[in-house]
Parts: C-alpha cells; sequence; structure tokens
C-alpha cells in the first residue's frame, strides 16, 4: 500500500511538473488580453501595439485587443493597468515618455515606473538625431562641442516639445559633454526644421525617421544619432559615443508592462511569444517603415532597463532644471 501511494503521489509530481512547463511554453491563458496604448490612435505607440496584438493573439490562442486610455501624458492608461489584476490579461504599451521622462520630472505622478509594474518586454526602439544647419561651421560632433565650448550660452537647439525624448536628448548631451546651449521648443516638427534650415537655431534634436528626408536632401545636416548602435537605415551615421560623447545613449524606447505582483511564470511565457512575434521578417519589416527596430529582451533585462532609465532622467532633471506641470490632456 505504501509503495501504491508513493507511486500515486510521483505520478501526480511528475503530472505537475509536466503541466507548468507545457502551460509557460505554451501561454494558454484563459481569458482574452488588452493591451492598453496611454495615447491616442494613430500615433507610433498605437501603430507598433496593433503590428503585435493580432500575432500574439495567434500564439497565445486568446484575442488579443488594444485599448486606447488616452490622457495626461500617458499616465491615464499607466495608472489603469497599475491597478489591474496581476494575471496577464491587462498590459501597458510603455514608453520613455510614459515610464521614463515624465515620471523623473513631473510630480506628483500616479504612479511608480519600476516599483508598480511587472516588465514583460521591450518591444522596439528607435534613435533621435543631431541635426546643424548647413552654415554652421561645423561638420563632426566633436567641431560642435569645441565651437560650444568657445561660446557658452549662444548655441540654440530646438525640439518639438518640452520634456519629449528629443528635447531630453540635447540636455543629456548639456550634462555629459558640459557645455551650455540653449533650448527653444517648438510646437511641430514642421516650423522647427523650417527655423534650423533658415538658420533661427543652429541645431535640433529630432525623431531620425521624421528627419531623414531633409537629411537625404542635404537641407540640413546630421551629426549623431543617439542609440547606442548606429541606425540600420542610415548607417553612414555615426553615434553620439562614437563622435565624441563616451557612454551617451538616449533611445526613444516601447515595451510591455503588466501590474506589478504579476507571476513571473506569466511574465516569462508572455515575453516569450512577443519575441517570436517581433523576429517575423514581416514584424520587422512593418516596424523598420515606422522607425522603429524590434528589440524583445528578457523581463529582466527590461527591468534593469527602466531602472536605469529613471535614474538617469532624474540625475538630468536635477541638472538642467527642467520639471513638467501635471497636465489633464493627452
Amino acid at each position: 500500500m505504501t509503495a501504491c501511494l508513493t507511486r500515486r503521489r510521483f505520478g501526480a509530481a511528475l503530472a505537475l511538473g509536466a503541466a507548468l512547463p507545457a502551460w509557460a511554453q505554451t501561454a494558454r491563458f484563459d481569458k482574452p488580453v488588452t493591451i492598453v496604448v496611454p495615447y491616442p490612435p494613430g500615433g507610433t505607440t498605437d501603430l507598433l501595439a496593433r503590428v503585435v496584438a493580432p500575432r500574439l493573439g495567434e500564439r497565445i490562442g486568446q484575442n488579443v485587443v488594444v485599448d486606447n486610455r488616452a490622457g495626461a501624458g500617458g499616465a491615464i492608461g499607466s495608472q489603469f493597468v497599475s491597478r489591474a489584476a496581476p494575471d496577464g490579461s491587462t498590459l501597458v504599451f510603455a514608453t520613455i515618455a510614459s515610464h521614463g521622462i515624465i515620471p523623473a520630472l513631473q510630480k506628483p505622478t500616479p504612479y511608480d515606473p519600476v516599483r508598480d509594474f511587472a516588465p514583460v518586454t521591450l518591444v522596439a526602439s528607435t534613435p533621435n538625431v543631431l541635426l546643424v544647419n548647413n552654415d554652421l561651421q561645423v561638420k563632426t560632433l566633436a567641431d560642435l562641442l569645441t565651437l560650444a565650448r568657445a561660446k557658452p550660452g549662444t548655441l540654440n537647439f530646438g525640439s518639438i516639445s518640452l520634456g519629449g525624448s528629443p528635447h531630453m536628448s540635447g540636455e543629456l548631451l548639456k550634462l555629459m559633454a558640459k557645455i551650455d546651449i540653449v533650448h527653444v521648443p517648438y510646437k511641430g516638427g514642421g516650423p522647427m526644421m523650417v527655423d534650423l534650415m533658415g538658420g533661427q537655431v543652429q541645431m535640433a534634436f529630432d525623431n531620425l525617421p521624421s528627419a531623414m528626408s531633409h537629411i537625404r536632401a542635404g537641407k540640413v545636416r546630421a551629426l549623431a544619432v543617439t542609440t547606442a548602435k548606429r541606425w540600420p537605415g542610415a548607417p553612414e551615421i555615426p553615434t553620439m559615443a562614437e563622435a565624441g560623447v563616451p557612454g551617451y545613449e538616449m533611445s526613444a524606447w516601447f515595451g510591455l508592462l503588466a501590474p506589478r505582483n504579476t507571476p513571473a511564470a506569466i511574465t516569462t511565457a508572455l515575453q516569450r511569444e512577443v519575441a517570436a512575434v517581433l523576429k517575423r521578417p514581416e514584424v520587422e519589416k512593418q516596424f523598420f517603415e515606422l522607425g522603429a527596430q524590434a528589440v524583445g529582451d528578457t523581463p529582466e533585462e527590461f527591468a534593469r532597463y527602466i531602472a536605469a532609465e529613471h535614474d538617469k532622467w532624474v540625475r538630468v532633471g536635477a541638472s538642467s532644471g527642467v520639471k513638467l506641470e501635471p497636465r489633464n490632456g493627452s
């Protein structure tokens, strides 16, 4: 009888052991998954999410829907997910703004980007680019830094919004290169580019994909991209680190997060399925057309990345004095 009981217990243990890996590998959730995009429809975040959602649904055997909950610069949708059930059925498509810059520079923020979420994976990243007016007598980033140090407070740099990733690219450059340049915020890329080409501002930071047509046409000069690696679509443009600011890295990034206390088995399973989606050639192509590069790292790697991003922007904010006011609108 004892032997029989032992065999039954052993059999039960085997069944449980087999069931857990099978669940984790197949990620067969028992209800639909909602990906909350904390911005309006039609933007890059929304478009990337809509590329991933149906393909993720195919892999996990459930309907995956995109829910736009815009407002307060991404805070409304992010807060909603931070309070959702930690069962993998509600995720947020986070960005450098919603989980990097805004929580670091805006107080109060109704969630903690590190404490209140369980990272799944970094989905994609895209570079910004440092541009200069063609008449400015600089050919490289090193030339620009020399000029800026010789004439502190006289060079202006444009960006498309206060506290946006292009603006903070400039503030990070000021901190790391120890230069004094003056920020000029614009309400859109068009007016900024007109002023850059006309010499009203000598330099600017912009999203690389949106600036490429002007670079290719020779209307402005690109000195460096802000990412750690060169952009595949413009491999001739060096990185900031290569061009003269070692350690500089700044990506406009997008990633999936679950509510905190979501079991590691769930986030690991989701990461595996999303990473498989991101490796599909048609997905890589769609991302590239949107100016983004697919990533798909592990939850642990993404957690370290978010923590480092938060610390970086707190440090940049303290150095620059940039503070963002809480917003009620999107």
